[in-house]
């Protein structure tokens, strides 16, 4: 599997703690999206891990095709 899956064509609302750090699905496989379930096992993908930095509702891609990971930039309209 070279491309991802796109498990929905609009982001994830999320909500995030300042300095917790969350793990990102990038291949679109986890049955726990947005965030990584270990489903990539075995490809070429690998999660993206991140730390929040502030407390906050984050718009987490959920077409896994954004330039700004994990975050959605609208790519999904395009």
């Amino acid at each position: 599997m070279s491309e991802a899956i796109s498990p929905q064509n609009t982001p994830y609302p999320v909500n995030i703690e300042a300095g917790e750090t969350y793990h990102w699905c990038a291949c679109g496989q986890s049955k726990n999206q947005p965030y990584c379930d270990g489903s990539h096992q075995g490809t070429d993908f690998e999660p993206l891990a991140f730390t929040a930095e502030k407390t906050e509702t984050a718009y987490l891609c959920g077409c896994k095709k954004t330039g700004n990971t994990p975050f959605c930039d609208g790519t999904h309209d395009k």
